[in-house]
């Protein structure tokens, strides 16, 4: 079972950290089930299969399907053949919360991301590994060079914690870069108390233009608001914590309101 180019398969080729991926799952009561997306040839399936939740898998390689019905007798009714993206979560786990794991494809990693925030309210648990420069991103804290649109729709929803780096030697083929592990947990308030669309969309405009400070990019909202002398708007985008974010998007709901 070679690797395909088309689905971005580099198979983890280490025991030990499989096992030590699967066993960095929290495990809480907050969900019964655990997903793993694009499990391969099983390596990391095999322990998720000891920890003590139900498993459900999603694979798009029909290949690799009936490779894990033939190895893994005990995901009987467990696969679901299909790409990760286009799946009904809520459908398929019966709208039950439930742990989002895998050894991500790095080709859509970021994607997988932004819909485990469409369904937020199923998943209080996330544990992945992507690209290195991705997880960093992802957790990255504001100040930092690589905190941006990711780090900020994730951090406004979920905590998030690097776990440990993997070596391109621990995969079959050999990735051309390093990855990461991260774990997400979901915060006990999601409620951001301001429309979320508009957040996405003022968050994606300050970054359009990074190296511009708000008092820029922010004039497609705020047009010639009085607003834009606050010293707040004198700073770069990755100033900004996340809680700046949803306080901006609040004064501009307000000022939408008032049109």
């Amino acid at each position: 079972m070679k690797a395909k180019k088309s689905f971005g398969q580099h198979f983890l080729n280490r025991e030990d950290i499989a096992e030590q991926i699967a066993n960095s799952l929290e495990k809480g009561t907050l969900y019964k089930r655990v997903m793993e997306v694009g499990p391969g040839r099983g390596m990391l399936t095999k322990y998720l299969l000891e920890v003590k939740k139900e498993l459900l898998v999603v694979e798009a390689d029909r290949d690799m399907v009936l490779f894990l019905h033939k190895h893994y007798p005990a995901l009987k009714n467990q696969i679901v053949s299909a790409d990760f993206l286009r799946v009904d979560l809520a459908s398929v786990v019966q709208h039950e919360p439930f742990a989002l794991i895998g050894n991500f494809p790095y080709n859509i990693s970021t994607q997988i991301l932004f819909k485990m925030l469409d369904y937020k309210e199923l998943i209080p648990e996330m544990v992945g590994m992507f690209q290195k420069e991705v997880a960093q991103r992802v957790v990255a804290p504001s100040g930092s060079k690589t905190y941006g649109v990711t780090s900020v729709l994730i951090q406004a929803y979920y905590d998030g914690e690097y776990l440990f780096s993997v070596d391109k030697s621990c995969f079959t083929p050999p990735p051309k870069v390093q990855s990461g592990v991260i774990r997400l947990t979901r915060k006990e308030n999601t409620d951001l108390a301001c429309d979320p669309k508009l957040f996405r969309r003022v968050v994606k405009q300050a970054f359009s233009q990074r190296r511009k400070m708000l008092r820029n990019t922010m004039k497609m909202f705020l047009k010639d608001d009085p607003l834009l002398k606050e010293p707040l708007f004198e700073k770069r985008p990755e100033k900004l914590s996340v809680q700046d974010f949803i306080e901006l998007t609040l004064e501009i709901e307000k000022r939408q309101e008032k049109e």
